[in-house]
Formats: structure tokens, sequence, C-alpha cells
């Protein structure tokens, strides 16, 4: 009996040490989250602007430019998965993952070949533990992306998108990652990118007459210098979208985590008065027998 009340004092001792970890990094999560919020509006002007910028460029008719224009029947397509690094934030990985499989089984009907570009090490760990290729991986601070990361990474996509199809180059480009919608839900979302034809327009300017511009230099020049930052600009901010909607899963998860860490004390704790209640009660009645044996002698 005793040997089991030492169990269920080193579960609760185990379970406390672990609410703490639980708390310790639902507060972290806590914190961080209104940092990632801020960078993800305060980049939002920026992107909206070159999105604008770009559209009025490629809304004129006489430009044939290889970013706007779609191919007749594309037969490869890139696709960035946003992900996180670390666990313990529920099924947010697992989320976005199931989204993309979604997404590349639809292209792949379409008799579309899938190039994968990961970022973050649950989509690389998903992608290893199947065997599956990848075409690049990029891992670290999911949780506070930097500006450089996103460069580095639409440079590559625009380079892989400028390529020939028959030298391994793709025809579209798409993006899928995890948009913050509130504190309680996020949502999975898939973007495609290029060509620019597919891009969304913003709805309250859908309805509105587009205006005819002229450029200098020329218009085919301007979309070679914004149509990079365009790329980079989306895929930052839906870096920050993806960091926020981390950050919230996993405060969320590590609240969950630490109540169901506080009732398995409670029930460890309860299991473990019975024991010794059952103990007590044991050694009187062997006090009691004793002495009646005793007594009877």
């Amino acid at each position: 009996m005793g040997a089991q009340i030492r169990v269920y004092r080193q579960k609760i001792a185990s379970t406390s040490s672990m609410k703490k970890i639980f708390k310790a990094m639902e507060l972290i999560a806590t914190s961080r989250i209104g940092k990632a919020r801020s960078r993800a509006r305060a980049a939002s002007p920026y992107a909206d602007a070159i999105t604008r910028a770009v559209s009025a460029v490629a809304s004129q008719n006489d430009i044939d430019h290889v970013l706007t224009t779609k191919v007749e029947n594309p037969t490869r397509a890139a696709v960035l998965i946003l992900t996180s690094d670390r666990g313990l934030a529920g099924a947010y990985s697992t989320n976005v993952l199931k989204r993309g499989e979604a997404l590349t089984k639809r292209l792949r009907e379409d008799g579309k070949e899938i190039r994968p570009y990961l970022y973050g090490r649950k989509a690389q760990a998903f992608y290893d533990f199947r065997e599956r290729e990848y075409d690049q991986v990029w891992t670290g601070n999911t949780d506070a992306p930097e500006v450089e990361r996103a460069q580095e990474i639409g440079r590559t996509l625009v380079d892989r998108f400028l390529q020939p199809t028959e030298e391994g180059g793709v025809d579209e480009l798409y993006l899928v990652y995890t948009e913050f919608q509130s504190m309680v839900k996020q949502e999975p979302v898939v973007r495609r990118l290029l060509p620019l034809a597919f891009v969304e327009q913003d709805a309250d300017a859908k309805h509105e007459p587009t205006p005819l511009y002229d450029f200098e230099p020329a218009a085919e020049e301007v979309l070679d210098a914004l149509l990079p930052r365009y790329i980079e600009s989306k895929i930052f901010a839906a870096m920050l979208e993806a960091s926020a909607s981390e950050l919230a899963a996993r405060q969320r998860a590590m609240k969950s985590a630490a109540d169901n860490a506080d009732d398995l004390i409670k029930k460890y704790t309860l299991l473990r008065n019975n024991a010794r209640q059952a103990e007590i009660t044991q050694e009187l009645s062997e006090l009691i027998a004793g002495a009646d044996a005793l007594a009877a002698s």
C-alpha cells in the first residue's frame, strides 16, 4: 500500500512540473501575440499599395509579360507551405498541411506536377517521414519571421517561375498558410500568386473603371522591378499572419494542457488520499485484531 502512495506522489509531482511548463509557455505566447498582430497590421498597407501598383500596370491591355500571362496548358506548379518550427500548438501545423495536401491532390488531378517548397520544421518532418521530395526548405523563427527570409524565399520562387518549364521551371505559384482571424479562429488558406491574372482584386475597386496610364520606362520594365517586391511582400505578410496564428494556437493549446494537468493532479490527489485512508484502516484493523488476540490470551 505504501508503494502505491509513493507512485501517486510521483505522478502528482511530475504533473505539477509539467503544469508549470505549460503555464510558462502560455504566458510567453500570450505576451508575444500582441506584437505579432501589430507586425501583421503594419505590413498590410505596404502589401496593399504594391498590389494596387502591380495591378495598375498589369491591367494595361498591350502588356505581354511572363509574370502576367497565363500559360495555355500549365504542367508544373510550385507550392509554398508555411508551418511552424515547434510543436505544442495544437493542430496548427496539421491543419495547414492538410490544406496543402488537398491543394496538391487537386492540382495533380488537373495533370500538373507539384514542386513543394517548405517553411518550418513541421513541414520538413512531414515530408521526410513520408520520404517525399521537396525542392527547398527554410527553418527558424517561424513565430517571429524576418523580412530577409521572405526576400530570400521570394527570389527563389520568382527565379523558378522565370525559368523555362523544360529546364525545371514552374507555370504557377501557390501559397498555403494560416490566416489569423481572431484569437479563437485561425483558418488555413490557399493563395495563387502567379500568374498575376489570378491575383484577387480589392472588393471595393472591382466595379470601378480601370484608368489608363503611360509608363516611363516601359510597363514591362516596371513589372520587372515591381513583381519581385510584390511576391516578397505577399510572402512576408503571410508569414506574419502565420506567426500570429501559431502563437494564438500555442496559447490556446497550453491553456488546455494546464487545465488538464489540474484535473490530473486532483485525480491523483484523490487516489493518493484513498490509498492512505485504506492503509490507515488496515493498520487500525491489525492493531484491533492484535489487541483482541492479547486480551483473549
